[in-house]
């Protein structure tokens, strides 16, 4: 049941960034341009973002056979259609449909997962679930690179196709009801509320920058984008109010009245915006300013998602020996350095280092991610398990967008700030001089922006010291806070 659980939540996942180093040929097949192409993955992360908040509500309303087999045919639907579409619209369609299944499968995944197994074995089990959760979105761009070698963009539709029909037939067989039904009402206006707000705060950080890096990113601040941050935010805060004061909510927030819940979270969201950071800067960097194929730069990033994926379940067991503390501070410590020696990038820095660098970086953070968010769940009272994975996974959504709008804007603001060095300039003709120049202020752009990655690491490295070992959760104090 687990594992054709994880290998729903893995397609789901790896359809995220599956399109990354497809979108210039699906321009060049529809005639369109790169701020439309950019909606293929902008629409997925943002349906994506809508449909995890409502997943705790789904939990209790569905059986978790119902739940997840339509989850899986609903992801399979989209990813028929999109496989045939002929028109940018429809396959744009089919990116909304199979986001909606998606959505859905990594909270219930985890909600599965903390229901059948005891505290003390949670980690190995999450360990597996942080094998998905950062192997799947890493390991993207290099599948759909190397795909791209041989076959259309459509190809890699027709490879997950079968995948998801395999598991759907699988998961009929093997997935059994695991978690309890309260069959909450549906409330509409809740629905609504956390539709616009977290949808708009993920589509405003996500346009912020004026673009998602690419030409566009030079454009500075978007001020539409910041009003609808602000709409969102005020949407959004109506919302919180509302699920406060009604007697069953939809996204339950006094999960936040524990402690190392709330800390976790935290912590999770700032490694989220680090491991974010060093996903978006470091392609840009190699292919917009160094020339690199993306190919190239989906392979440099290859020995770190194995890292990762080999290193997520062996975190795991070590979180059930000795707990997220001692892990999550020599994890935070390891990344914070590697963060620290990407501040000083050049037009000449090796291939090889940035393979390297990166690798230890993702050993790193395995050694944070799934420990914090176990422990961080673990001090839950298991009815609120649906809206404690929900709160995460939408939380890591969120601090994704916002971390990438603040680097990126980092990044441009720094570049375009850049005051060039005349006596390095002497001897060279005006075409070469702008040309070096633009290169040293993009350089410039790319280090301020891991500065301030490093900044965010240093703090999240802080916080992890006043993370407490506990090997069960306090019930009955859990009871008591929530009544």
């Amino acid at each position: 049941m687990m594992a054709v659980m994880l290998i729903g939540a893995f397609v789901g996942l790896l359809n995220e960034t599956l399109l990354a180093t497809a979108l210039p040929s699906i321009m060049n097949d529809f005639g369109i341009e790169e701020n439309q192409v950019q909606w293929l993955t902008t629409a997925f992360l943002l349906t994506n973002g809508v449909m995890i908040p409502i997943s705790a509500f789904l939990i209790e309303k569905f059986t978790t056979r119902q739940l997840f087999l339509t989850a899986l045919t609903i992801f399979a639907t989209g990813t028929a259609i999109a496989s045939v579409s002929h028109a940018f619209e429809l396959l744009l369609v089919a990116r909304v449909i199979q986001a909606a299944g998606s959505g859905i499968m990594l909270p219930l995944m985890m909600t599965v997962m903390l229901r059948i197994f005891p505290v003390e074995k949670r980690g190995a089990a999450m360990g597996m679930a942080g094998v998905v959760i950062s192997f799947a979105p890493a390991i993207g761009p290099t599948l759909s690179g190397w795909l791209l070698e041989y076959f259309s963009w459509r190809g890699l539709f027709y490879v997950v196709l079968p995948i998801v029909i395999i598991a759907i037939i699988v998961a009929s067989k093997f997935v059994k009801n695991v978690t309890e039904q309260t069959n909450p009402k549906i409330d509409i206006i809740s629905i609504l509320l956390s539709s616009f707000g977290f949808g708009g705060l993920l589509y405003g950080f996500s346009s912020i920058s004026g673009g998602h890096g690419g030409s566009e990113a030079s454009s500075g601040i978007n001020g539409q984008a910041v009003a609808i941050v602000i709409a969102a935010a005020i949407i959004l805060t109506i919302f919180i109010i509302r699920q406060l004061k009604i007697a069953k909510p939809m996204l339950e927030f006094r999960v936040f009245k524990y402690p190392i819940f709330s800390l976790s979270l935290i912590i999770t969201m700032i490694v989220l915006m680090a491991l974010i950071g060093a996903e978006t800067m470091l392609p840009l960097y190699m292919q917009n300013t160094r020339g690199f194929t993306a190919l190239e730069s989906g392979l440099m990033l290859l020995p770190g998602a194995i890292v990762m994926g080999i290193m997520s379940p062996i975190t795991g067991m070590l979180f059930d020996k000795f707990g997220a503390k001692w892990l999550a501070t020599i994890g935070m410590t390891i990344v914070t350095v590697t963060t620290f020696l990407f501040t000083s990038l050049e037009m000449d820095t090796a291939y090889s280092y940035l393979v390297i660098i990166y690798a230890i970086r993702m050993f790193g953070l395995s050694l944070v991610m799934m420990p914090v968010m176990t422990a961080g769940l673990n001090q839950l009272p298991e009815e609120w398990h649906p809206h404690g994975t929900a709160m995460a996974n939408t939380m890591q959504q969120v601090s994704a967008s916002i971390g990438t709008a603040i680097l990126i804007t980092t990044m441009t603001t720094s570049a375009s700030n850049y005051e060039p060095n005349a006596s390095s300039l002497e001897g060279l003709s005006e075409t070469e001089a702008m040309t070096q120049i633009a290169a040293n202020a993009s350089i410039s752009g790319y280090n301020a922006a891991f500065w301030l990655a490093t900044i965010l690491s240093l703090a999240g490295l802080c916080l992890t010291l006043f993370i407490k070992n506990k090997s069960k959760p306090q019930q009955e104090k859990s009871e008591q806070l929530a009544q």
